[in-house]
């Protein structure tokens, strides 16, 4: 069985929404494209690194449009070894709609998301959720992914879509490596999926390090 990895890059309050560009969200989102000025020498290794491996995409059909009008055009530019792989990997959509997929290697996933979700994982070994945060609501509820890479960039907005807006369920996660943090504050985490639900206790227990009078 591989591995859903949910990649997410989101403000210090956590919003996801159009870190890409003005135009992934040009309706009622005044901040979209917030991650650029915020970008560095560190934060783009790190984000290259994380796509080594990946043998298929997983993408939301907002996602997906902007990912088919843009990466099938980027080979042979600076980004040519994340275009090369994007073109290359196969590519699922969840969408509600008829989704017109004319990126090369694209397939339309059926009603039944939650198990088309584990008939992929069983087919690759390294399949990669990028953006689409609407699928990422409905992932995180059903428990369905394995790693989640969070860039957590040094801004707040106030406003947007976040990353846990409605979807999650209490789940526990682990950390699987030291953060890293950039020369510009964006701190990079990743964390796997863990068993059971998350406890609880008191602070003020032996042990614990507070008391009444703290």
């Amino acid at each position: 069985m591989g591995l859903i990895h949910i990649e997410m890059f989101a403000t210090l309050d956590l919003v996801g929404q159009a870190p890409g560009g003005p135009g992934e969200d040009p309706v009622g989102f005044p901040f979209g494209g917030w991650q650029a000025p915020l970008l560095d020498e560190v934060t783009g290794a790190q984000v290259s690194a994380a796509y080594e491996g990946t043998d298929a995409l997983l993408l939301g059909r907002r996602t997906y449009d902007i990912f088919a009008a843009y990466w099938p055009y980027q080979e042979g530019g600076e980004a040519d070894e994340i275009a090369t792989l994007f073109n290359r990997v196969p590519k699922y959509v969840a969408s509600r709609g008829r989704p017109d997929l004319s990126w090369a290697g694209s397939t339309h996933l059926g009603p039944h998301l939650a198990g088309a979700v584990r008939e992929i994982r069983d087919r690759h070994e390294h399949v990669k959720v990028v953006g689409s945060l609407n699928l990422v609501q409905t992932l995180l509820r059903e428990k369905l992914f394995d790693r989640l890479d969070l860039w957590v960039y040094p801004i707040v907005l106030g406003v947007g879509k976040k990353v846990f807006d409605g979807g999650a369920v209490p789940t526990n996660v682990t950390l699987l490596e030291p953060p890293v943090a950039s020369p510009k504050g964006t701190v990079y985490l990743r964390y796997g999926l863990a068993e059971g639900t998350p406890a609880t206790g008191d602070m003020s227990e032996p042990g614990r390090g507070a008391g009444p009078g703290d």
